[in-house]
């Protein structure tokens, strides 16, 4: 069976320097795991730094197509935290068009598999919250809930799974967000793998 996560750059652990980042920590206990004698679960960690969902529903047909396994396929979509930035005054990805191509991908996911999980957006920093960076982006919680509640909307509404790392970190983002405010540090990462292991134990 494979686990197939797409993401951008949270979900390809970046500012991890000792652990590689979530996911790269549930590759390595699906893999210890099958070494003391459970179901093989590899892990594909497919996420991009700065990917939005544009870029997800560009790809996710042929990445789906080259990685499908006759043994089953769970998938992990973990979008919105770029979608949401403001640049210019303009969304990278407004609400609208943010449902549409979630709803896009997992049209196509469910091709290949009826097992989903959308994974919610992190809070951000409250020294980032409505600060224009120096890349020219700006967020702010308050689009970080909107997101949010249209990834639980859609779950809900298409029978979906959604795992809330949102709620994990809201009471101590301070401590769990790298210095960035907007990506997780090891402390974070390694929260988001404790709540993961459960649900990927489910397949081993």
């Amino acid at each position: 069976m494979y686990g197939l996560f797409f993401g951008d750059s949270i979900t390809y652990g970046e500012y991890d320097g000792v652990f590689g980042g979530w996911v790269d920590i549930l590759k390595r206990y699906a893999l210890q795991k099958y070494n003391e004698g459970s179901k093989e679960l590899i892990i594909f960690n497919l996420g991009i730094g700065g990917e939005t969902t544009e870029g997800l529903v560009k790809r996710i047909s042929s990445e789906m197509a080259a990685r499908n396994s006759d043994e089953g396929n769970i998938i992990f979509l973990g979008y919105g935290a770029n979608d949401l930035a403001v640049k210019e005054d303009n969304y990278l990805v407004n609400p609208e068009k943010f449902r549409e191509n979630i709803l896009k991908a997992v049209q196509e996911a469910e091709k290949y598999s009826p097992i989903i999980y959308l994974i919610s957006i992190l809070p951000i920093a409250e020294k980032l919250d409505g600060i224009i960076t120096a890349s020219g982006k700006l967020r702010t919680n308050d689009e970080v809930l909107v997101y949010n509640q249209i990834l639980k909307q859609i779950a809900k509404e298409n029978s979906l799974n959604y795992i809330d790392f949102h709620s994990a970190f809201l009471q101590d983002k301070e401590i769990l967000l790298s210095e960035d405010g907007i990506h997780p540090n090891e402390k974070g990462y390694g929260i988001m793998a404790e709540i993961a292991i459960p649900i990927i134990e489910k397949y081993l």
